[in-house]
Order: C-alpha cells, then structure tokens, then sequence
C-alpha cells in the first residue's frame, strides 16, 4: 500500500462503553440529565431508567409478524427444536460468486439477544399480546446451536451459509435481524471484491460514507470492504470502532478557502506533513499538478515529502498519464497518483486495461450503496422441526428439506472445482477425500460461543486466500460463468418425499442447481 498517512486504533472496553453512554440521546432524560448537569434528587420519586444500549442490539429490531409467530408457538406449547438456514437463492445477474460476511456482528447480536424491561412494557401497550406470552419473553435467552461459513468464503446460490439450531421460539426470532446483518455485509464484501480483483494488487480505499445509507450501513460497509482487500477507509469511526487503518486527503473546499492554490497546498502541508496527499483538480488538473510539483521542491527541504496527489475528476486514463510526466520530469517519481469520483469495478478494469499510471483507486457510492445491485435474494427457512425434515413448495422458491452440509472440492492446483450439498447427517463420498472438506463448521453451542472472534486482519487474509481459489473465470467481472454446485444422491431422494418439492425426480439422477 503507498505510504499515504493512515491510522489504526483499537478501542479498550472502557472506551466502548464511554461512547455508548456519549451518545445517549439528546432528547431521552439520560441525555437531558447529562448535557444540563440536572440533580440526580430531583426525579428521585421516577423509577430508575436502563442505561440505554445501541438500537441496533435491541431485540425488537425485529418484524413484528416474528413476535406474532413467538406468540402462537407458546400458546400451542411448540417448543419442539428447529433448524433454520440462511442462503442466497441466485446470484445476481454478472456475478459469479459471493464473499460471506457478517457473522461476527450476527454472533454478537445473538450472544446478547434479551428482552428489556422498556421493550416488554412496550409490547404490552400495543395490546397484541398476552401477559403469560410476555412473561415468557422476560426470560428468554439463545440456547441453541449455529453452524456457520466463515467470513471471507466465497459462496454460491442455494448453499447454506447459516443454520441455526434452537428451541423454535428462539430460533424464529433470530431471522429478521440475522438476515439484516449478514445480507448487507456480503452484499458489500462481494463488490469490494470484484473491486479487488479488477485492481490486480493496485491499492483500492472505501470512500463511501457520506452516501451510505445511514450510520450502521457505513460502518459495516467499511468493515465489509476491508475485510474483502480494500486497503483502508476514510471512515473515522470504523476505524475506532473495528481498527480499520483510516486516510484521507482533502476536499476542493479547502482550495477555495484559500486565494491561492499553492498557498491551500503549503498550508495543508505544514498542518498535516506526515502521508501527504494533494487533491490537484480543483480548477484544472495540469495546472495543479505543476504547483503541487513546485510546493513540494520547497518542503523537501524542510523534510516533507510529497506522498501523492489525487484526481477527482475528468479523463482519468489521459489526465493521470500527464500528471505523471509532471511529477516524473520535477523529480517526484515516487509520489503517487490517487483517483477518486464515481469509481466502479468496471471502470477500474478499463483504467487497468490501458495501462493508466494509477496507484490508488478511491471507491465510493459505488460500493457503500452497491449500486448495480442493491440487495441479494436471500433467505433464511425452516429445514427441520422436531425431528421432521421439512421444505417450502412455492412456485421459484423452493427449499432443501433437512440440515445440510456444503463440501467444497478442490483440484490438483488448490482452485476449487465444485461444491456439493449435502444431507448434514449422511457420511460424504468423494473420488478425492483430501481435497474435500466441509464449510460449515461449529460456531456457537448452548447460547455461547466456541472459539472467541477472529481478527479483521485475519479474515481479512482468510478472505485473500479464498479468492486466490478461485478458478480464472470466475474472477471475470462478466460473471458468465458459474461453479457447479450439485445435490447429493441422499438430498436429492429427501427432495422427492412428500415434503418435499410437488415434483418428483430419478433419485439415480443428481441434481446440478442452477446458480440464476
């Protein structure tokens, strides 16, 4: 990565617990109390409030048909154990794969899954439900099982990348919010790997914040992109809150504030000297690249060097080949070329493709809103309950009955060759038993987990690997090809029972899914 000035901090859990407290909100008596310095004596005769918790922990971030479903369960005493898996159905149309992400935020979620007493009053207002219904909800907590697909994996349609396995009340109410968190995270990570590769080991930075939608949605974005090979964030708080290395260069404001371009850049650069960075478009592109050229022969001899300078606009390919002679003919043949302004995959590929002089690609709105394809078919059904495989029959959305596994086969050189899906309980067969092994693995047992959480920066060099396994025409961005995920002969009989699909098929036959 160019040496640009970035940041890493991990966050103590003091400093965790002082933000949540910081940001109690400003309209809520907590937050009054706090900004007026009011005396705790005169609310004494008020109940004492719960130190509120981030909104996005809070059980009832929820669908409210999830509730009315708990209800019924507990008034016909179902309590039987469920299995539930999470899949995307297809793939979007141009992809040939997917990155699984956001389990590390689902697992936390689910850890601390428990009903506030604000949030049980609150139902009870609402009147729909009964007060034995919201007792039990008091007391309810995970108990349950998840198997999982590390984050990082690339995966492909219909193969499980979740099940959960619990008592079904508590089973049910894990959807909305998991679907919610995994979804958004591999919808990212996927474009920020098709970014990636496109980059072909050019530096690539998330710059998509300001356009994101909404607070979480930029925070787990940045995390996404990092985890899937972007090399830092401008994002601040990502960087406090998942030690994400963070940059930044400046906004054309900054040059219109000042007189002079060349004063704008002095002054930034006696302010900032480590990593920097000048933005050399505000009023024309050449122009700027000389006076950033002759600012920089003054701070040399002060010790400052000039790390790079970025394109926000214009003919990317024709304007950074003439920036480059500039710099190369002023001396300055290590400072790099940074662009920036509505990139995508697509666009860094052509940019690539001509041999553009670019070391640094800054991705945006492309990425935080994944613009070409803003969701993912994906969803999380019942396979089994209580003891009984079980599988919707809808016309376009069928299901695969029963608890599955996925085996991932690899060739001879270590890239993968297919998939299968299997029946979770039956022994798996293959020509090749070294080069097989299983997805989905363990993750958490009786409500905790097994193993504590993983590092960014080591998923995020899982996820490297990962993609290097990857076949050839699967790291096309045309995403015409697909990997071959088969049913087993096991699943593919259980498919043709009566609970499974209204067709029946030759179990001798197996089942090749089709990935659209």
């Amino acid at each position: 990565m160019m040496d640009i000035q970035v940041a890493h901090y991990r966050p103590s859990l003091r400093t965790i617990k002082a933000r949540h407290l910081a940001t109690a909100p400003l309209h809520s008596d907590q937050g009054r109390k706090r900004c007026t310095g009011e005396d705790a004596s005169m609310t004494a005769s008020a109940p004492p409030e719960p130190l509120p918790r981030p909104p996005e922990q809070s059980v009832l971030l929820t669908d409210l048909y999830q509730l009315s479903m708990l209800q019924a369960y507990h008034h016909h005493g179902m309590h039987g154990i469920a299995a539930f898996e999470l899949f995307f159905r297809k793939l979007p149309a141009g992809r040939s794969f997917l990155v699984c992400a956001g389990l590390e935020q689902a697992l936390h979620w689910v850890e601390s899954l428990a009903f506030q007493p604000s949030e049980i009053d609150w139902l009870a207002r609402t009147g729909r439900f009964r007060p034995d219904f919201l007792r039990a909800l008091e007391g309810l907590r995970f108990t349950g099982e998840i198997a999982a697909i590390a984050e990082g994996t690339p995966v492909f349609a219909n193969e499980p990348v979740l099940r959960v396995t619990a008592p079904i009340m508590q089973a049910q109410l894990l959807e909305s919010r998991l679907m919610n968190l995994i979804h958004f995270q591999t919808l990212i990570a996927s474009k920020a790997a098709r970014c990636v590769l496109a980059a072909d080991g050019a530096s690539v930075i998330e710059f998509g914040l300001r356009r994101a939608h909404g607070a979480e949605a930029a925070l787990l974005a940045s995390r996404a992109a990092y985890l899937a090979g972007f090399d830092a964030t401008s994002n601040a708080l990502a960087g406090l809150s998942f030690g994400l290395p963070v940059t930044g260069t400046m906004a054309h404001a900054y040059i219109q504030a000042h007189p002079a371009e060349a004063l704008a850049f002095e002054h930034f650069a006696e302010a900032n000297p480590e990593g920097l960075v000048f933005l050399i478009d505000t009023y024309d592109i050449e122009q700027g690249a000389h006076r950033a050229a002759a600012v920089a022969r003054h701070l040399a001899d002060r010790g400052i060097a000039l790390a790079g300078v970025r394109i926000d606009s214009g003919n990317l390919a024709m304007m950074s080949r003439r920036v480059r002679a500039i710099l190369d003919e002023s001396g300055l043949s290590s400072t790099r070329i940074l662009v920036s302004g509505n990139l995508d995959e697509w666009q860094i590929a052509s940019l690539r493709a001509v041999r553009a002089p670019i070391d640094v690609y800054c991705v945006g709105t492309a990425l935080s809103t994944s613009t070409d394809h803003a969701a993912l078919d994906c969803a999380y059904k019942l396979v089994e309950y209580a003891g009984r495989p079980t599988a919707k029959r809808s016309p376009g959305k069928l299901t695969l009955p029963g608890r599955k596994q996925v085996w991932r086969h690899t060739g001879a050189s270590g890239l993968i060759d297919s998939d299968e899906i299997t029946l979770s309980a039956t022994a798996h067969r293959s020509p090749h038993p070294a080069r097989a092994h299983a997805l989905l693995e363990p993750v958490m047992e009786a409500g905790g987990r097994i193993a504590p959480s993983k590092s960014i920066e080591e998923i995020r060099q899982f996820c490297r690997a990962q993609l290097a396994t990857l076949p050839p025409a699967l790291r096309k961005l045309d995403g015409r090809e697909s990997l071959p995920v088969t049913l087993s002969d096991e699943l593919t009989i259980a498919m043709a029972s009566p609970h499974g699909p209204t067709h029946r098929r030759d179990p001798r036959r197996r089942r090749r899914l089709s990935a659209r």
